[in-house]
């Protein structure tokens, strides 16, 4: 029974995401190579880019880097000279980038200009032209978001707290009071980050998703149902036939970020064919990206950004 329910679980999922690597374009400017999501093509007024890890200014356990975060390891003139290195393959070398201080949370800010200080939250939108805004991952889901009748746009960095908390659906929130925005006018483009083969999360993740999403259990493989209700996995320890003084690892499930975020834009209105999610898992992958969960404190840091073009007619 268990097994039948984790395969259509896993069916909904494949449902959900239709997309394909046909969705995605990388394209190599200066050495590096910059991801794109076709389905903002037909926006002529767009500028945006995925960044991965090769072609940088940074050096990392010998290895030559784009980190574009400003890390422990790294010096801030490295990430500075790879922010506009990244900036100017992206299309967008005369717009300024307005970047968070990140904190997991489900604040977002709204910009016309370009500041000192980056504001702190884990969102970010404007409809000014000129301004070029960015979001920095290590395995959470970068976001963008594009209002094709209002040209507005917004970058979203979702960690597990950030989607718990429903940033994907406040975003659009936001964008509506803002700008007017519709759903049924937004395109969205969900980047590469940690994938469902790689994250692992404990009973209590589990539990606050249940709490918050009536459908959660669409988006875990593994125990759900019993870690979500808190039930010991081996309420007898003879059971589990171990040594005296040892004890079996706690048990997991795995979590997919996107398609719990994809699931709260279409739950908003945005219609599905209007979603492109990358498949790129950055645990998987770090032979292009940079993953948190595998690699450690000493990694780097991706960007995700997206500006109006000025000039743009």
């Amino acid at each position: 029974m268990a097994q039948a329910k984790t395969q259509t679980r896993r069916e909904r999922s494949r449902e959900l995401a239709s997309d394909d690597t046909r969705a995605w374009t990388t394209k190599r400017v200066s050495g590096m190579d910059i991801i794109t999501a076709q389905i903002f093509n037909s926006v002529p007024w767009l500028v945006h880019g995925f960044s991965t890890r090769k072609g940088g200014e940074s050096q990392l356990d010998g290895e030559r880097v784009l980190n574009l975060g400003f890390t422990e390891w790294d010096s801030r003139q490295a990430v500075i000279r790879n922010r506009a290195k990244f900036v100017q393959s992206a299309g967008a070398a005369k717009m300024p980038l307005i970047a968070l201080r990140q904190i997991h949370s489900d604040a977002m800010h709204v910009v016309s200009a370009a500041r000192p200080d980056p504001p702190q939250g884990d969102a970010i939108a404007t409809r000014e032209p000129g301004l070029l805004l960015g979001i920095q991952t290590a395995d959470c889901v970068p976001i963008l978001l594009v209002d094709v009748r209002n040209r507005a746009v917004a970058a979203v960095h979702a960690g597990w707290r950030g989607t718990l908390n429903r940033i994907a659906a406040k975003a659009l929130g936001r964008m509506r009071a803002e700008f007017g925005t519709r759903p049924a006018d937004v395109l969205a483009a969900l980047g590469p980050g940690i994938r469902r083969c790689c994250y692992e999360v404990g009973p209590e993740v589990a539990q606050a998703y249940l709490g918050q999403f009536p459908n959660a259990a669409d988006w875990f493989d593994g125990p759900f149902d019993r870690l979500s209700a808190g039930e010991e996995p081996n309420p007898l320890p003879w059971l589990t036939m171990m040594p005296p003084g040892k004890e079996p690892p706690p048990e997991r499930v795995q979590l997919d970020l996107h398609q719990a975020n994809r699931w709260q834009l279409t739950d908003a209105g945005v219609p599905a064919h209007n979603i492109a999610t990358s498949e790129l898992c950055t645990a998987c992958r770090t032979d292009m990206l940079f993953s948190y969960r595998r690699e450690g404190p000493r990694t780097g840091r991706l960007m995700a950004a997206i500006g109006i073009k000025e000039h743009s007619s």
